[in-house]
């Protein structure tokens, strides 16, 4: 089963934006084996616009050349992507990524570039022509490198273009597919996404589907549970603390859809060394405190992890941040994630172990003053605990009628009961 857990890895897009590059994938790639692999990271997405050979910014440059083969499927740019030549595509980089003992992804936007419309190009393997598939009145928004595809009246021929970008991703050997401009395009965006969850399926190779941008619809969750591994339930999620407090929100009314194979995705992570491609000095503005809050909701409603940092910058807080074990374990372990009370400057969660054996109860503060957060147990039906393993300090102690942290603002604690 493909995303069996949520999904864990690195994508360039917090860091490099649309400018990343073979030399910079390949050095995170070496520190996610040498330094995350062995705490469950394994994905190494290559983020947007890698087709495109002046990319420089987390900027898009309309209209530009795009490198392509002669069917309309995008090819990475060689100047940016050395491997590439000589028709090898991703391949090679993939092949390294493996060798690694990690996993390959890459980031596509939805339909096909308008450049391939434009040229009237065969789709492979079929008698139809990019011409007569694509939609020119389907546009994305923030992004005009591709038409959307005629999915309901050219079905046929929408099948056919995504079953031969899959086949190509299958040769390559991708693992991991970021499908941009469609979780949030409901109605319109169903028979796509149906089309392209079958191509993917279909191609002989299993890879995690994830879809953006956000916010998905709630009264969709059942079709994107059913057709995708992950979807955003956000727009991008960025080192700003309302950002961060509007998330608490969004988790409470999707974390009842989290399970093996379909994860709601808060998006990446903005921890350590981001915007580089701007800043090679950029560092995220969560504050540590922030972080913690940030890791702890994300684990304890068993979100995606995706980190966006440039990952050999890290300094020792954001790798101990990646690396709490304990922390981590909350993804794989438990079931029934759910928030259990919020206040104006409180919040709490429980997510039970799955295997009976304790459950881990996160205590917010949301408010800006240090202040302590308590959780009654028997209030909760946690009165039969008597241990507690706070896993961010490591403290230990007994547990009363009350569960209690000293937070700082935005702070958190996240306790393991037994």
């Amino acid at each position: 089963m493909a995303a069996k857990n949520p999904p864990m890895g690195w994508n360039s897009w917090d860091c490099f934006g649309a400018a990343v590059n073979e030399a910079q994938v390949r050095a995170n790639a070496e520190y996610m084996a040498k330094y995350l692999k062995d705490f469950g990271w394994e994905y190494v997405v290559v983020d947007i616009q890698w087709y495109q050979p002046t990319a420089g910014s987390h900027a898009y440059e309309p209209f530009s050349e795009l490198n392509m083969d002669r069917y309309g499927r995008l090819l990475p740019a060689e100047n940016r992507f050395p491997s590439a030549k000589r028709g090898k595509g991703f391949a090679p980089l993939a092949e390294y990524v493996h060798s690694l003992g990690l996993k390959f992804g890459i980031h596509i936007m939805r339909g096909m570039p308008r450049m391939a419309a434009h040229k009237d190009l065969p789709i492979l393997n079929s008698q139809y022509r990019a011409k007569e598939v694509a939609d020119p009145n389907s546009i994305c928004l923030w992004n005009p490198d591709m038409y959307g595809l005629k999915c309901e009246q050219m079905e046929a021929g929408a099948r056919a273009y995504y079953e031969s970008i899959f086949a190509l991703y299958a040769e390559w050997g991708v693992d991991y597919v970021k499908v941009d401009d469609i979780a949030r395009e409901y109605p319109h965006c169903k028979k796509e996404i149906e089309i392209i969850s079958d191509s993917l399926r279909g191609c002989g190779r299993e890879m995690v589907l994830s879809l953006s941008p956000g916010p998905a619809p709630l009264d969709r969750a059942e079709h994107l549970k059913t057709y995708a591994n992950m979807w955003r339930i956000t727009d991008d999620f960025w080192d700003d603390w309302k950002l961060l407090l509007a998330m608490f929100e969004r988790a409470e009314k999707w974390c009842t859809h989290s399970g093996p194979g379909h994860w709601p995705d808060a998006d990446m992570l903005p921890v350590g060394a981001l915007r580089q491609c701007t800043d090679p000095e950029g560092w995220t503005r969560f504050t540590q405190d922030e972080q913690i809050t940030m890791m702890s909701l994300w684990c304890m409603m068993r979100a995606p992890l995706i980190a966006g940092a440039d990952l050999p910058k890290n300094d020792e807080f954001t790798l101990k941040l990646l690396t709490n074990r304990e922390i981590l374990e909350i993804e794989k372990t438990t079931h029934c994630a759910h928030q259990l009370f919020r206040t104006e400057e409180e919040i709490a969660w429980i997510a039970p172990r799955r295997d009976g054996r304790g459950v881990y109860a996160a205590l917010f503060n949301i408010s800006e003053r240090t202040k302590t957060v308590s959780l009654v147990t028997e209030a909760y039906d946690l009165e039969g605990y008597t241990r507690t393993k706070e896993l961010w300090s490591g403290r230990e102690g007994k547990l009363s009628k009350v569960l209690k942290a000293r937070l700082p603002k935005h702070g958190a604690a996240v306790f393991r009961l037994s």
